[in-house]
């Protein structure tokens, strides 16, 4: 139901993946007439296409963490390492470095974990209203385990199970053979598992199909689409009369064509800083690239139908309808879209390992996209110093998790209500 809280106001969203389909969404449920902007032809086509199709609620613990910092020299030494790090002098790339190791702290860790979990646990509440209205997603609920093949990390893990139940979450651990009862396709690696944290509230979703249903969704309610539509930047202008702020921002598409709005909200993910860096926006968003194989399954025996993580491997394993969605990597290279073969060989290699029958790995859909993430892993959902300009990015390999949290929590403070969470962990100056 649309509620009246705008008096109708217009809105423009730059960026229509899950983050600015939802952030739309939201909005026009607040009341507002949306208008969604993005350079590519269809919905979803970026980083929202072909990601690891897991609605990770339980697993949000940032990237930043203790004990990474001392892989870094192993990870620039193997080039099939999970993480890959690409030497750059560039200041803002040395700056991000450098707060993501500051970040690299038990303490810091924790509490950025319990923020995130926060905001999961309303997105999953608003995820499950947002499917009874649009369907044909290929969503299910298989729960998800995450297997280990190395005591310490294990024992590790199990600590941080304990933690994770302190704060709201269903897990358990599980021996090998509970991880193999769970999920016997895992039978080619009973030598090597030696236990598993089983979630079974985790759950799947096509993300580009979801982008698409939203999209279908939103039509119908009104709200128009500006697609194959570049962005050429945001222009300073005199701010309206009743703006908090002396400027407000115009978008400038490529044709030359002005749009003005009393909202405009930045969803544009690993690409934000291009239009953000001219008009003196500074957020620390740089790119993580991951990569995906989408496997037509042929024998449905030898695929997993509960969501995988392989914990030490840094690969996740999600069955959506008829294919299993094998991601993984994560690769500081900034705003490098090719695809590299030697990555997807990789990738290849350990889906192969785990579950060599489940189809012709031959015939796997190759995919790379470029993950918006923060140095302490939190996304950014805030207002800017211009007074009709707000951000929502950064959400890193969560963006699909977080997507529907974040666009209502940004749509109650647009709309001057109060937020469904505490939004001070997302702000700008957090990040």
């Amino acid at each position: 139901m649309q509620e009246a809280t705008s008096a109708q106001k217009n809105a423009l969203v730059l960026g229509a993946g899950i983050i600015g389909l939802c952030s739309a969404y939201y909005l026009q449920q607040a009341g507002f007439n949306v208008t969604v902007i993005d350079q590519e032809s269809e919905v979803g086509s970026q980083t929202s296409f072909a990601n690891g199709a897991q609605l990770s609620y339980s697993y949000v613990a940032p990237l930043a963490a203790p004990g990474v910092l001392s892989q870094v020299p192993k990870w620039l030494l193997n080039p099939d390492a999970p993480m890959r790090l690409k030497p750059s002098l560039n200041p803002a790339d040395i700056c991000w470095g450098l707060r993501f190791a500051k970040a690299c702290t038990a303490e810091q860790n924790l509490q950025t974990t319990k923020e995130l979990l926060s905001l999961s646990f309303l997105s999953r509440d608003l995820f499950h209203q947002l499917f009874e209205e649009i369907k044909a997603v290929d969503f299910d609920r298989p729960g998800k385990l995450v297997i280990h093949r190395d005591r310490a990390h294990f024992e590790s893990a199990i600590k941080q199970l304990e933690l994770q139940r302190s704060l709201g979450c269903e897990q358990e651990a599980l021996n090998t053979e509970q991880c193999l009862e769970k999920e016997p396709a895992l039978a080619p690696l009973r030598s090597q598992i030696v236990g598993g944290i089983w979630t079974p509230s985790e759950e799947v979703v096509d993300s580009f199909k979801l982008c698409v249903a939203i999209r279908k969704n939103l039509e119908a309610k009104g709200v128009k689409f500006l697609l194959g539509e570049r962005i050429h930047s945001l222009a300073t202008v005199p701010a309206s009369t009743n703006s908090s702020s002396s400027q407000d921002v115009e978008v400038v598409l490529a044709n030359g064509q002005r749009l003005s709005a009393e909202t405009i909200v930045v969803a544009l993910g690993s690409f934000a800083n291009e239009l953000l860096d001219p008009i003196k926006i500074n957020v620390p968003v740089g790119p993580l690239k991951g990569y995906s194989l989408t496997l037509e399954i042929e024998d449905k025996q030898q695929a997993p139908y509960v969501s995988i993580t392989d914990y030490e491997r840094k690969v996740v394993y999600a069955r959506i309808g008829n294919r299993l969605r094998i991601a993984g990597m994560a690769d500081r290279v900034g705003l490098d879209k090719r695809l590299d073969p030697k990555r997807i060989n990789t990738l290849i290699t350990e889906a192969k390992r785990l579950f060599p029958n489940a189809g012709n790995y031959t015939k796997a859909t190759q995919w790379m996209g470029l993950r918006p993430a923060t140095p302490k892993g939190k996304p950014i959902i805030d207002k800017t110093q211009y007074g009709n300009l707000w951000l929502n990015l950064g959400h890193g390999a969560l963006g699909l998790t977080l997507a529907s949290g974040s666009g209502k929590v940004l749509a109650e403070m647009i709309s001057s209500q109060t937020p469904s969470i505490l939004v001070t962990p997302f702000r700008q100056s957090e990040s």
